[in-house]
């Protein structure tokens, strides 16, 4: 392996939540762990998004829900004005 990759994103993950959510020191997550706490540091940095990136994400996956619904909702009166085209062409002949 390269140096820098000796450990998966995954487990920098873990590490990095020990920290952030479950409130553990960085000092003693590192030492549990055997990793140095300059490592831990830059994956904090790394993996932690600021809050206001955080609340971006939140907004853009709601825009996509309503996004998706309203295309939900668009194809379907599309689906039923073809039927009717097809239904009127019909009878007029």
């Amino acid at each position: 392996m390269t140096k820098g990759s000796r450990f998966t994103d995954e487990f920098k993950r873990d590490a990095v939540a020990q920290v952030v959510e479950r409130g553990y020191a960085v000092s003693e997550v590192a030492e549990r762990l055997g990793i140095s706490t300059k490592s831990l540091y830059t994956w904090k940095a790394q993996f932690s998004k600021p809050p206001h990136v955080r609340a971006e994400v939140l907004d853009q996956a709601a825009e996509i829900r309503r996004l998706k619904r309203e295309l939900a909702r668009v194809t379907e009166e599309r689906t039923i004005l073809k039927k009717a085209t097809a239904y009127f062409a019909r009878e007029s002949q």
